[in-house]
């Protein structure tokens, strides 16, 4: 499906032996086995809930970069001036380093320096340590909710601007699975705002059983 689709950013691994690989292998084996995604996305018993966020971090970083990947040769600077969802949603990129205000950038630009963002938080091992003995940080929760915030923008972006791109190479499923799956993930442990989630609320309601959107 995904063949000759342009590689966004470089797939980002589990080292083998870690406590994440195994957590993967986990969740891998609960989807691919077909169970429903409301459940897969529950903490394994006894499981630590850090090491199951830094997991999911990592899955969807890779996920939503495969996406983003199929659409975004028509995904410029002159289509997408702006990341937006539409004309009444539109996100400002600030990341206090380069950014210390919110700065209106193009929807690519805005994406790459997220990706970039994320992948620099993952490689710091102070945020995300490599060994299930070295402790997360404090504020490790408010990391994540801060990355899945944004990246749950990118769905908002493709759905609003790309969707006809995914719909015409046979992406539409896959997009829809992997948005239910990752908005299961940012409900149950609260990661996402409501407001956040209302650009996608209609499609939202329509992907999923009514006691499950907002």
């Amino acid at each position: 499906m995904f063949r000759g689709a342009k590689t966004f950013r470089p797939k980002k691994n589990f080292k083998e032996g870690t406590l994440r690989y195994e957590l993967h292998k986990k969740a891998s084996a609960s989807l691919n086995a077909g169970m429903d995604l409301k459940g897969c996305v529950q903490l394994p018993e006894g499981e630590d809930l850090n090491e199951w966020l830094a997991m999911h971090v990592v899955d969807f970083f890779n996920r939503i970069n495969l996406i983003y990947g199929t659409v975004c040769d028509d995904c410029t600077d002159e289509s997408c001036p702006v990341m937006s969802g539409g004309p009444q949603y539109e996100y400002a990129w600030k990341d206090d380093v380069h950014y210390k205000k919110p700065t209106v950038v193009s929807a690519p630009k805005y994406i790459t320096l997220l990706m970039e963002w994320i992948e620099t938080l993952i490689n710091d091992e102070k945020v995300f340590p490599p060994e299930a003995h070295i402790p997360f940080p404090k504020n490790f929760h408010k990391i994540v909710q801060q990355i899945f915030k944004r990246l749950f923008r990118v769905f908002v972006h493709v759905y609003y601007h790309h969707f006809d791109r995914l719909t015409t190479i046979g992406a539409e499923a896959h997009i829809n699975t992997c948005y239910k799956h990752f908005y299961y993930f940012v409900r149950t442990f609260d990661l996402v705002p409501e407001k956040e989630l209302l650009p996608l609320r209609e499609l939202t309601r329509q992907l999923l059983p009514k006691e499950d959107a907002l």
